[in-house]
Parts: C-alpha cells; sequence; structure tokens
C-alpha cells in the first residue's frame, strides 16, 4: 500500500473524538452482543475471502429485560460466524450471522447484518501511518434480541498503524429503520482500542479497549446511566491463525459486570 495523507487522517479521528466526547444522552442497552470489537484498518486483498467468528459471555451482569420478551446477556453465549470479501483495494463486504445460547441452554439463529467497509486512507504495511473509513451496517433481528426490526449503523474509523502498536478509534451511529423508536433521533456510541507488540514475542500484543454508549444525539444524562466497559485484552498473530482474547469490566450501574470475548479468523482457502 502507498503512503497516504496525514492531514486528512488526523482530521477524521480528531472530528470523531471530539464528537464522541461532546454527545451524551440517555442509553438503552441491547442485549444481542453478536460482535464486540473495534475496528481499525484491516481489510481483505481483492478477491479475498475471509472467515472469523466471535465468541463472547456474560458471566455477571443484569437480569432485568429492557422490555417485555427480552432475553437478557446475563449467562448467555453469544456465537457469530462472520463472513468477509475483499471488493476493490478500499472496500470490503461482510455478512454476520449471530447465534445465542441463553442461560437456559436455548440455542437459536438471532438474525442477519450485513456491512460495507470503505477504507480509503491506509498506512503503508511497511511503515505503518494514519488510516480512515467508515462501515455500513443493515440488521434484521428478532424481536427477542432488539425491538427494532430492522437497524442500520454507521461506523466512523480511524487511527494510527505503527510498526509495533495501533491505536483505532471508532464512532458509532445508529437507527431504527423500523420499530418503536423508528424517526427519533440517532444513537451514538464510541469506542478506542490501543495495543502494543511485545518486545521479546511481537506475536502477542496486549492492550485495552473502552466501550461506552452515548444515546441519542442531544439528549443529555448523567455519567452512571451510560453503559461503559473497559477490557484487557490480548492479540495474538501466528500464521495462518490471529486470535483476540478480552475480558471486560463495567465501569458504570448499568453496564454487564464482567465480558469475556474471543474472536479467531478461521484460516481456509477455496
Amino acid at each position: 500500500m502507498c503512503p497516504t495523507p496525514m492531514l486528512s487522517a488526523r482530521s477524521v479521528i480528531l472530528a470523531a473524538t471530539l464528537l464522541g466526547g461532546l454527545i451524551t444522552s440517555p442509553v438503552s442497552q441491547a442485549a444481542l452482543q453478536d460482535e464486540v470489537q473495534v475496528y481499525d484498518d484491516s481489510i481483505n486483498e481483492v478477491g479475498e475471502f475471509g472467515v472469523e467468528l466471535h465468541i463472547n459471555t456474560t458471566p455477571s451482569g443484569s437480569a432485568t429485560p429492557n422490555y417485555p420478551g427480552e432475553v437478557v446477556s446475563l449467562h448467555g453465549w453469544r456465537l457469530t460466524p462472520e463472513f468477509s470479501w475483499g471488493w476493490t483495494r478500499t472496500v470490503e463486504l461482510g455478512l454476520y450471522v449471530p447465534t445465542v445460547m441463553d442461560a437456559q441452554g436455548s440455542y437459536q439463529f438471532a438474525g442477519l447484518k450485513g456491512r460495507i467497509k470503505w477504507l480509503p486512507i491506509q498506512a503503508d504495511t511497511a511503515l505503518g501511518g494514519w488510516f480512515a473509513g467508515v462501515n455500513f451496517e443493515l440488521a434484521h433481528v428478532k424481536p427477542e434480541y432488539d425491538q427494532a426490526k430492522y437497524t442500520t449503523e454507521t461506523k466512523l474509523i480511524g487511527g494510527y498503524r505503527g510498526p509495533h502498536s495501533l491505536i483505532s478509534t471508532n464512532l458509532n451511529i445508529g437507527t431504527e429503520v423500523e420499530g418503536p423508536n423508528a424517526g427519533q433521533r440517532p444513537e451514538m456510541s464510541f469506542s478506542i482500542k490501543a495495543t502494543r507488540a511485545l518486545k521479546n514475542h511481537p506475536a502477542f500484543s496486549p492492550g485495552v479497549e473502552l466501550y461506552t454508549d452515548l444515546g441519542r444525539v442531544g439528549q443529555a444524562v448523567v455519567d452512571r446511566d451510560q453503559d461503559r466497559r473497559l477490557f484487557l485484552t490480548l492479540d495474538v498473530e501466528r500464521k495462518p491463525w490471529e486470535f483476540s482474547f478480552g475480558i471486560g469490566r463495567g465501569l458504570t450501574p448499568v453496564a454487564d459486570t464482567w465480558t469475556l470475548k474471543m474472536i479467531t479468523e478461521i484460516p481456509f482457502s477455496l
């Protein structure tokens, strides 16, 4: 990949960070945590297919549903295969197939989520650098996991990749296309990830991830009512396998107390 303009990428990151920090509003929690990750500059090569498996569980958290019939996340497991394909050098298509096993051991298909990722600013593969892009997602989820029949999410991506380090930020803007809150102001959330490879073991990169739901645009709320979680993570890259592990702690009363997650890339060839 070719070096990219630093100013444009920095501007995107700064705008996303400021907007994420300034907007605070009421939060709604969703039981379906099919993916707990911060998007970075990872993108498939042209024509390349990829498969990842997202797994997470909530050993300690809220047992109270937000609406009648909701399946809460407590003691449940979420297993979500993600299929991806590199369309162009800057565009990747993806499909999530979330499945859930609830606390009673019932296992079911939860819905479908399609996405398109555009990454026009990419870091140099050897030297590193700034990156920026956007990911758009359209989801159809069963009513046990979301009151909205159809939702969209626009994720602004920005960050910097060094030879041995990574920092990435996401500003997420979610809307209900069809559901009880359709037509209301978008909901916002913000996340950030930072990792650094170990000097003597560069395949291992410990780090931290912070997730915070900011709620609806322009509707202020006190800090304790925001769902905020901090994860300690470990990324492992040993070709052909790649793993990411994380243990998360809720920082506010409305957040689940503990969340465990893993993402693994499944190597295969067509």
